[in-house]
């Protein structure tokens, strides 16, 4: 079998597509993927064999001559059928071909065959979309209730003008690419199993044409210190997030810039409790209030109101005001305003009042309703 049938490819393929079908083999038969299995091991080397035959000119040359003078088939190997029918049975291990590069060889290689494909010059100079930016801002309580417009202070970012945001420019001469030493290819693996890869920053032409950019000294970025206007809406709670579109980090290439998150910090009130969308307070009634009943007035986000302590109101007990609670970030109205009732032991600062509560004891009987409680 011919390797170029262990790549599934014919003869008139293009080095790119070697290196694809490479690539997807490398993947499917890699023996970290495939643990266990002797077979995978097997097709892994020999995928990496016809790589390293037909992924340079002069080695792919020679090759396709010693295929013509043997009829179609490779002197170098001969297999029964293709590389799906069976695993080809070597003299040595594969884990030999790493003892060279120590224990952590093998699993830095995985990443090599696995990562996607391209080059550092296609990855640099595609579009990308900048990183969000986050930003906290404390605010009172009233104004999450009501919203507001503030100033805020932003280090601004743009795209350089002079790079368009690839933080390089052309250079004057073309220079040697010092990851492959102006060879294109650099290679993984000593000994028997000899893995190549096109590298990543020349993209395998071995020369560099590009600088780092002056302007912004290769960054692809300009910061500027900017002052914006931004509107906090009604309702914010927090910890709740504001975005202001188009204001994060700025894209590079061309890219959109990123977004702005504002995170709200609401300072607490001394009276009103926020829970959600209600609000919470506690009002004190005192002990004929709670008694008899009566309407009281009480402090409401809106203002005060008057609300009805029925007869027998015990501490604890609460009474809603509908839709008088805080804005809904959702839009569906506002929450509610819970009153709790305290009742409050009264300071006896007269002989008249001690009077009073010594006949209210009398009438009450304190006694009678603790009886039977301890048998």
């Amino acid at each position: 079998m011919s390797h170029y049938d262990v790549l599934g490819l014919t003869r008139k393929a293009k080095l790119a597509d070697i290196k694809r079908a490479f690539r997807r083999l490398a993947r499917k038969y890699h023996p970290d993927l495939n643990p266990g299995d002797r077979r995978a091991v097997d097709l892994f080397k020999q995928v990496n064999e016809a790589y390293a035959a037909l992924s340079e000119p002069a080695k792919r040359k020679a090759y396709d001559r010693d295929l013509d003078a043997r009829g179609g088939e490779s002197a170098s190997r001969r297999a029964p059928s293709g590389a799906e029918a069976g695993p080809r049975r070597t003299a040595w291990d594969l884990e030999s071909a790493f003892e060279s590069g120590g224990p952590g060889y093998f699993s830095s290689l995985i990443s090599e065959i696995l990562r996607d494909g391209g080059t550092e010059d296609a990855r640099r100079s595609e579009p990308r979309r900048g990183e969000d930016v986050t930003r906290t801002l404390g605010i009172e309580f009233f104004q999450s209730l009501e919203g507001l417009t503030t100033q805020m202070e932003i280090d601004a970012e743009s795209g350089c003008g002079r790079c368009a945001g690839s933080g390089r420019v052309p250079s004057s001469a073309r220079r040697p690419c010092p990851d492959c030493a102006g060879t294109g290819q650099i290679s993984r693996l000593p000994g028997p199993l000899r893995l190549c890869f096109t590298c990543r920053r020349c993209g395998g032409e071995g020369t560099l044409g590009w600088d780092g950019c002056g302007t912004c000294a290769g960054a692809g970025i300009l910061t500027r210190r900017e002052t914006i206007s931004v509107h906090i809406p009604a309702g914010v709670d927090n910890g709740s997030r504001v975005r202001v579109p188009g204001r994060g980090r700025a894209g590079r290439n061309g890219g959109p810039p990123g977004d702005l998150y504002i995170v709200t910090q609401v300072e607490p009130h001394p009276f009103f409790r926020r829970i959600g969308d209600n609000i919470h307070c506690t009002v004190p009634i005192t002990v004929s209030e709670a008694a008899l009943g009566t309407r009281i007035e009480v402090p409401t986000i809106d203002g005060k109101t008057r609300i009805r302590i029925p007869p027998g109101t015990e501490t604890g007990q609460k009474f809603r005001l509908r839709g008088k609670g805080a804005p809904s970030l959702r839009g569906t109205g506002r929450g509610d305003h819970y009153v709790e009732a305290r009742v409050t032991t009264p300071r006896l600062e007269n002989q008249r009042a001690r009077q009073l509560l010594q006949e209210l004891d009398a009438v009450e009987g304190g006694e009678s309703l603790r009886r039977g409680l301890f048998g």
